[in-house]
């Protein structure tokens, strides 16, 4: 039977992508492993998928001062003798990483074993961890052009990233009831800013409120805690702390989307040709990975950017709304015409003609 160990944690955006290959691996007869960290946020998603996951040590190889960096580097040396232990033991056909720092070590057993690594980079510039990894892998896929050219030519894939098969499959319908807006016939604005939500995406937000809500409904995804409690039933915008199985339904509700510019969510938005506004996490609180993801989509013609600290105020934000709603087929047939967005397949082609027989 062929076997699989797919890997990365760490952060949701290590995992997704991983999950939305169980289906097409499962079609294609694979026998799924994973491979996390002992308690990582990887190991609650998985769960979900009735796939054996396997936990093992894992230290972060950090880049600023740090006292742990004294001890992480042997939680790392732990992890890979767990991992090389697991390679000799499942001997898997093939390993596919999404990267975090959990991935490092599993990449790294798989090489000393022979057994061939395909490596997602999601972000425009590649992370450390799989920096690390890069040298053990026989092909790197990557979202975006721009990445291409940074890897190793005979490596790169630009495969887009790996989308799940059911947000494909929203209903409006049902997003509807579930928003109940007391005027259906209004345009739907989504608002998202991650799993966690964005503060300052949230409060500028509901300072336009009143502009927004003249001409479109609005929801808000304004993630766990961040609800407004004085905002509740207001005609024309539903608040919602966190969405599952039901945002392939609130997807096919909106119209246009406001968005932080992490790599997987872009990807969705690409996927499913929404019109959308990216609100990147600025320098000050990031590497800027996610300032070069969006300014990628910009000049591939996907998204309209605001930089939250050059560009972003209450007018500027409205504007740039009511303007990519005005111009939202010209976004919808640009995102029609990509390449980018069946990642699925390109990765299953991959894994299929590299691994073990």
């Amino acid at each position: 039977m062929k076997r699989i160990v797919l890997t990365g944690g760490g952060t949701a955006g290590h995992v997704t992508p991983n999950i939305a290959l169980i289906p097409a691996l499962k079609t294609a007869g694979y026998d799924i492993h994973y491979i996390g960290s002992y308690e990582g946020m990887e190991k609650a998603l998985i769960e979900d998928y009735s796939i054996p996951y396997h936990g093992i040590s894992s230290g972060k190889l950090r880049r600023y001062f740090s006292l742990r960096n004294l001890s992480d580097p042997f939680r790392v040396i732990k992890g890979f003798g767990e991992a090389n232990n697991l390679m000799k033991e499942l001997k898997p056909s093939i390993v596919f990483s999404k990267g975090g720092f959990v991935s490092v070590p599993v990449v790294w057993a798989a090489k000393k074993n022979h057994i061939p690594v395909i490596i997602h980079e999601s972000d425009m510039t590649p992370g450390l961890a799989n920096k690390l990894s890069f040298s053990s892998a026989s092909k790197i896929c990557c979202n975006f052009p721009e990445t291409a050219q940074m890897l190793p030519k005979e490596k790169a894939v630009l495969s887009g990233c790996p989308i799940r098969a059911e947000l494909m499959l929203g209903d409006a319908a049902k997003a509807e009831k579930i928003c109940d807006f007391a005027d259906p016939e209004k345009p739907v604005i989504m608002v998202v800013g991650g799993s966690l939500g964005a503060v300052s995406v949230n409060n500028i937000v509901r300072k336009i409120l009143p502009r927004l809500t003249e001409k479109f409904n609005v929801m808000h995804l304004c993630g766990k805690g961040k609800l407004d409690e004085t905002l509740t039933g207001r005609e024309g915008y539903i608040q919602i702390e966190y969405a599952k199985d039901e945002m392939k339904d609130l997807f096919a509700l909106a119209e246009i989307v406001v968005s932080r510019a992490g790599a997987n969510a872009i990807c969705e938005l690409l996927a499913l040709h929404k019109p959308n506004l990216l609100i990147p996490l600025p320098l000050s609180a990031s590497r800027g990975d996610q300032l070069l993801n969006a300014e990628s989509f910009r000049k591939q013609g996907f998204s309209l950017v605001l930089d939250e600290d050059k560009d972003l105020t209450e007018d500027s934000l409205y504007d740039t709304i009511c303007d990519l709603y005005d111009r939202r087929e010209e976004f919808r047939k640009t995102m029609l015409a990509s390449q980018q967005t069946n990642a699925v397949s390109v990765i299953m082609k991959l894994i299929e003609e590299y691994s073990l027989s």
